[in-house]
């Protein structure tokens, strides 16, 4: 089981690093001409006005006390696609916002932890890991191009009619097609993110090195 400790730092970075990817998104929308977020109360760093309790909360812990890797979501930010300067691809940047967030606290946290030396066993250094894998798991989880996860939008951008038509439909059915996708698909689900956090942190390590 894992201690006490652990899941207060897990839960804060999780508080932390989702509040920043949705950030995120809500800005790059407001400087391509969307205000929609800032309207609704979303540009502000009040987690509670963006942690989903299922997503972002209930979700990432159960990964982190069962020992799988870390992912989650969190509530979409409020969108108006037609205020959105470059259309598709616009509403793609805002998407690759959230995620690409993620990639670069994940980034400056190894970097950090491969220069201090920071040993696992200590605090400083276990902040540092769960922060990682942490943000680095929410990162390669919002990729997946299932609506409504980040990934879906990048799809959407290059994806002929019909291809958008269909994911406008499954859509709606956003948060049971990713339960459906964990409940069915767990164990594939879990070697993707697996093979994909082994690509980054070997990426990682050759930018470092």
């Amino acid at each position: 089981m894992v201690e006490m400790l652990t899941i207060l730092i897990v839960l804060a970075v999780i508080v932390i690093s989702m509040t920043l990817h949705e950030l995120a998104h809500g800005y790059v929308a407001y400087w391509l001409g969307d205000d929609t977020a800032k309207a609704q109360g979303r540009l502000t760093p009040n987690p509670i006005k963006h942690l989903d309790p299922i997503l972002s909360l209930a979700l990432p812990l159960m990964m982190a006390i069962t020992g799988g890797p870390i992912f989650g979501g969190a509530k979409p930010v409020p969108l108006n696609f037609s205020r959105i300067k470059w259309g598709e691809v616009g509403v793609a940047c805002v998407a690759m916002a959230g995620p690409l967030t993620n990639l670069l606290l994940a980034y400056i946290l190894f970097v950090i932890a491969y220069y201090s030396g920071a040993s696992a066993d200590s605090l400083g250094g276990l902040v540092l890991a769960i922060g990682f894998q942490v943000n680095l798991g929410f990162c390669i989880f919002n990729l997946i191009p299932i609506p409504p996860l980040d990934g879906s939008r990048v799809i959407y951008a290059l994806a002929p009619d019909f291809v958008r038509r269909f994911m406008d439909h499954i859509e709606r059915y956003g948060f049971i097609m990713i339960l459906l996708l964990i409940l069915l698909f767990g164990a594939l689900l879990s070697k993707y993110m697996s093979s994909a956090v082994s690509f980054i942190i070997d990426i990682f390590t050759r930018l470092v090195i």
